[in-house]
């Protein structure tokens, strides 16, 4: 049995699908990921990815519409992943830890999260959705929220407090990273990003 504390986390209803159309998206998926590890994102192309998945370029339109909507979908198929983790996964970015340790984790994870997406994110804008971060993402929100409730924090307006953390994660500051920001020193970026988090959350949390 999954382990679940606190509100569910939204998702998007996922639509019902006949079986060859459930199968054609997870192919479609797997040698998208297949030609990102390959190719990079900046290659990967509507026709390029219908011939190498061995299908017609009309199931590949109907499927994503355009080629940001490649991205989109692999995007939000590990969005349900980690939301997963967090939900039923184990501590502290689980269920089972102290509010302020599962605060922190989830923060940091969410930063490894958009930091190892960076370039899907980027792939994935196309003018009609603000934030890159999925189809709906008020996880952060939603999950920040009930964990300032378990603690002991006063009178603090605890759903503002919950959106100013949430812009604290917001993953548009981590696509102006430049590509050498990343390539020469991701190990120190990522380790401050997460050191800063922590250092943030610790003094706003601290009763």
């Amino acid at each position: 049995m999954r382990r679940v504390d606190g509100p569910a986390l939204p998702l998007r209803a996922p639509r019902v699908e006949r079986a060859d159309a459930v199968r054609n998206r997870q192919h479609l998926l797997a040698t998208a990921r297949e030609m990102l590890t390959e190719q990079g994102a900046d290659t990967l192309t509507m026709d390029g990815l219908a011939e190498r998945a061995g299908l017609g370029k009309g199931t590949v339109f109907r499927r994503f519409g355009t080629r940001a909507g490649i991205f989109q979908a692999l995007l939000e198929d590990d969005e349900r992943s980690f939301q997963d983790q967090v939900m039923s996964g184990p501590p502290p970015l689980g269920p089972g830890a102290a509010p302020l340790d599962r605060l922190v984790a989830y923060g940091q994870a969410r930063f490894r999260f958009m930091l190892g997406h960076r370039e899907i994110a980027r792939a994935a804008l196309d003018g009609k959705h603000p934030v890159p971060a999925g189809a709906e993402t008020p996880l952060s929100r939603i999950h920040i929220r009930m964990l300032l409730g378990q603690m002991r924090l006063g009178d603090a307006d605890l759903d503002i407090l919950a959106v100013q953390l949430t812009a604290a994660l917001d993953g548009p500051l981590l696509l102006y990273l430049s590509a050498s920001d990343l390539t020469e020193a991701a190990r120190q970026v990522e380790e401050r990003v997460a050191q800063g988090w922590e250092d943030l959350v610790q003094r706003v949390c601290r009763p």
